[in-house]
């Protein structure tokens, strides 16, 4: 009896997990309308040990809002960058998460009239980045039509963190 009560807390600890990492989101005008929409994912098709195609799909609360797949992450969090590249939209980062390495792509997507579209291509992150609290992009005050880009590279035997100017798409 207690193996069966300790292996139905385990499952449903697992599943409760499970969804409360699916169910996280945020808010933001991803179509320009002046509306908030809420954007979430889910996981498709990734074990625990990342095994399987992995990917994860961005969905929103406006369904006439496309959704979008980030390949390769069991899971993202996800950040509303504001309108980076002035159109007048809100874009989106989606940091992807991993089994078994502190390096992980950060993704930026910005709402074409078609499709999401990134607007810098992926930014390597490693996780002492992240615990510098060096937040990979941002836009750049200096120059319109720019942003400023954080990303983790590996130099010299040792992480580097550097930061750049980059035109967005």
């Amino acid at each position: 009896m207690k193996l069966m009560i300790l292996a139905v807390l385990t499952f449903g600890g697992s599943i409760l997990s499970a969804q409360n990492k699916e169910e996280k989101g945020i808010l933001g005008d991803y179509d320009g309308n002046g509306t908030k929409e809420y954007a979430y994912f889910k996981i498709n098709d990734c074990t625990e040990e990342c095994d399987g195609a992995c990917e994860t799909v961005i969905y929103f609360s406006d369904k006439k809002i496309k959704s979008f797949t980030v390949s390769k992450a069991n899971g993202v969090e996800l950040y509303n960058l504001g309108d980076l590249n002035g159109d007048g939209k809100d874009d989106i980062g989606a940091y992807t998460l991993w089994c078994t390495s502190c390096w992980a792509p950060f993704y930026v997507y910005t709402n074409s009239k078609t499709d999401w579209k990134p607007i810098v291509k992926p930014i390597s992150t490693h996780c002492s980045q992240w615990e510098a609290d060096k937040f990979p992009i941002k836009k750049d005050p200096r120059k319109k039509g720019h942003v400023i880009i954080t990303s983790s590279q590996w130099k010299d035997d040792d992480i580097k963190i550097v930061s750049q100017s980059v035109k967005v798409n």
